[in-house]
């Protein structure tokens, strides 16, 4: 639909690292976190053996076969993209995080806009976690 993509979009939030963690979830469910959420909100961060440049090399790769995800942040410790649904363009932002003390990647994933994204936020996050041990992580 021409032109409602944009109003779909919604805006971009201010998100990344503070005090050494990611941003938690509003009380709406349409977002999980690895870090500090309650139940509803709680996934598993992604641990790996490799080494952390390792990881963030297959998580990269990973992502960029990812359908209607886009690149945003690329940062030694940080990644973050942003993903379009296909039919309406609603944005949802995924972000990966690297503790240098611990051989594990926090994630959170969040819609923009809506109440409910119907679990696809976490449906994403779990396939993404299936490819990293599918290739060793």
């Amino acid at each position: 639909m021409p032109g409602l993509s944009e109003v779909f979009a919604g805006e971009t939030p201010d998100l990344g690292i503070q005090d050494g963690k990611l941003s938690p979830c509003p009380a709406t469910p349409n977002c999980v976190v690895s870090q500090g959420a309650d139940t509803a909100h709680a996934i598993v961060p992604i641990a790996y053996t490799r080494s952390r440049d390792e990881a963030r090399e297959l998580l990269t790769k990973v992502l960029g076969v990812v359908p209607r995800t886009e690149m945003v942040v690329q940062q030694q410790d940080y990644i973050r993209v942003k993903s379009t649904s296909r039919i309406m363009g609603f944005v949802d932002d995924t972000e990966f995080y690297f503790p240098a003390d611990e051989p594990v990647i926090q994630v959170r994933a969040a819609a923009r806009l809506g109440e409910s994204d119907l679990g696809v936020n976490r449906r994403r996050l779990e396939q993404i976690h299936f490819a990293l041990k599918d290739l060793g992580i």
